[in-house]
């Protein structure tokens, strides 16, 4: 099963800088539910139960293969925005800066229970970039966001595949 939506992705383009949107899509970028996590959580995953499992593995890769993508696409656009597009976000109740660590992955170690936790991501990142498209007014950062949420509803239904395989066989 293919991961991702078989198209292209908008060009990286802004309208203009603006920090306030860098803040928004640094959020993306590398919160809790940022791509960032969501690389090193499938990453982790594949090495720790999926290794022997050759669908499960190469499913995992090719999703976080596609989240490195988005997170090129969102790194130069925050670049562009004119913010470094460093592994941190501002957290919404302190305003102060948060950078990345890997206590954001869910190490868990249960394999129906990792599922479901990426199902969750996924569903949380697209909740996310659709609240940040109604706070953005910039065509071509609007592009990308909801190309990049077209392959996060595909990474659900991935994971809802292996999910069934393991529950019902």
């Amino acid at each position: 099963m293919e991961c991702r939506v078989d198209k292209p992705y908008p060009e990286v383009r802004v309208e203009r800088k603006n920090i306030e949107y860098a803040k928004l899509l640094l959020d993306d970028y590398a919160s809790e539910v940022g791509e960032d996590r969501a690389i090193h959580q499938y990453v982790y995953q594949k090495f720790d139960k999926f290794k022997d499992n050759p669908l499960f593995s190469k499913t995992l890769s090719q999703i976080a293969m596609v989240e490195m993508r988005h997170l090129e696409l969102l790194g130069e656009t925050i670049k562009l925005l004119g913010v470094n597009p460093e592994f941190r976000f501002v957290d919404k109740n302190t305003n102060y800066l948060v950078y990345w660590n890997s206590s954001f992955v869910d190490y868990t170690t249960d394999i129906v229970e990792m599922l479901r936790s990426d199902i969750k991501i996924e569903e949380e990142a697209i909740r996310k970039y659709r609240y940040h498209i109604s706070l953005i007014n910039d065509k071509y950062i609007k592009a990308l966001l909801y190309r990049i949420i077209e392959d996060e509803e595909v990474h659900i239904k991935c994971f809802n595949m292996l999910l069934n395989r393991i529950l019902y066989g």
